[in-house]
């Protein structure tokens, strides 16, 4: 349970749109905000805390909060919901925090890994609980359901019974809390949201794009578990990381020669649980996970290097030309040469025009 000091620093949140939750909450503890098409970021380094929030403003009443900050005194956000009561898709990638509507006593956690639905009633208040000297990273996705709904597209009767009634009560008149299991794709997911290098209005549409890609797994999870879907599994949280970081090192070393005795030995797990964890977190075995991320990079090196077919073979990790042909061909339905050729042939035009 969520425990909290009496000298917590507490800032309320009269705002009526996410520009003016974060203006209100460096009224409090400082920093300054910078803007980049579109991309607002208030950066903080003072007592109070150290890093930064940032938050953007997309069409049909969405938006992203996000947190990557220590806060060095305890603080409690007050929200008052009668001014602004998106819903809130939430979660932890480092570190927790706690919730709890006005009307309760008892403090929820929202624990690292963790994926969180919560909305208000109108007039009500949403109590934020952020801890002391502990690094947060948090994002947190807000839809305006008003908005939201006038977007054709968004066929929210695909939800299912309860996230249908949460989306269309317009009027805001329950409140709703779903606490999920933890979820480390979403980890994943977010992990590559947080670090997009592009700039200016490639980078705000590649984050948009992420976003509604976030957005669907938190809706996913929350429909599995209505069903009672929930993929069991007899791995423990701590092994589950332990998994999701070796995915990242195969990805950042995609060339070494790797074996399911070496791999188990290295993380001190079964061979049993890491295929069990491969596929809970990434759909495949570890072997179909290695072939995967590999002809990712050999794909990217294609596109965006000089190195010939064959230099490209060997340097990702596979000893055979015509068997790796005959994968990325099954794969992307295009042989590595065609796809060579295409991608020199685009080049050529962009550099005639």
């Amino acid at each position: 349970m969520y425990t909290l000091s009496t000298t917590a620093l507490e800032i309320n949140i009269t705002a009526k749109d996410t520009e003016g939750t974060v203006r209100q909450i460096q009224e409090v503890i400082g920093g300054d905000i910078e803007e980049r098409w579109g991309e607002f970021t208030l950066t903080v380094n003072n007592l109070n805390a150290h890093g930064s929030i940032r938050f953007i403003t997309f069409d049909w009443g969405v938006s992203l909060l996000e947190y990557d900050i220590t806060f060095h005194k305890e603080v409690v956000l007050i929200m008052d919901a009668s001014q602004y009561n998106p819903i809130h898709f939430a979660y932890c990638l480092k570190g927790h925090c706690g919730h709890r509507f006005g009307y309760q006593n008892e403090i929820h956690t929202l624990e690292q890994f963790q994926s969180v639905i919560i909305t208000s009633t109108d007039g009500g208040y949403n109590y934020g609980y952020f801890p002391k000297d502990e690094k947060l990273e948090i994002n947190v996705i807000q839809i305006s359901r008003q908005e939201y709904l006038k977007k054709r597209l968004n066929n929210v009767s695909q939800l299912n019974e309860k996230l249908y009634q949460v989306f269309m009560d317009e009027d805001h008149e329950r409140t709703f809390a779903y606490f999920g299991t933890y979820n480390l794709r979403l980890a994943d997911q977010i992990g590559a949201l947080r670090s997009v290098k592009q700039k200016g209005m490639i980078r705000i549409l590649q984050i948009e794009g992420m976003i509604y890609q976030i957005l669907s797994m938190h809706i996913q999870q929350h429909d599995r578990a209505m069903k009672e879907e929930v993929l069991p599994t007899t791995l423990l949280k701590r092994e589950l990381k332990i998994i999701r970081n070796l995915a990242k090192k195969i990805i950042k070393d995609v060339s070494k020669d790797y074996c399911l005795d070496q791999l188990s030995e290295e993380t001190g797990l079964t061979q049993a649980k890491l295929q069990e964890g491969f596929k809970l977190l990434y759909a495949r075995t570890v072997t179909e996970y290695i072939r995967h991320v590999r002809l990712e990079a050999a794909r990217d090196l294609i596109r965006t290097t000089e190195m010939n077919i064959s230099e490209i073979v060997y340097s990702i990790g596979f000893s055979s030309r015509s068997y790796f042909s005959k994968i990325f061909k099954e794969k992307y339905n295009i042989s590595p040469n065609e796809f060579k050729n295409r991608t020199e042939y685009r080049i050529e035009e962009l550099v005639a025009v």
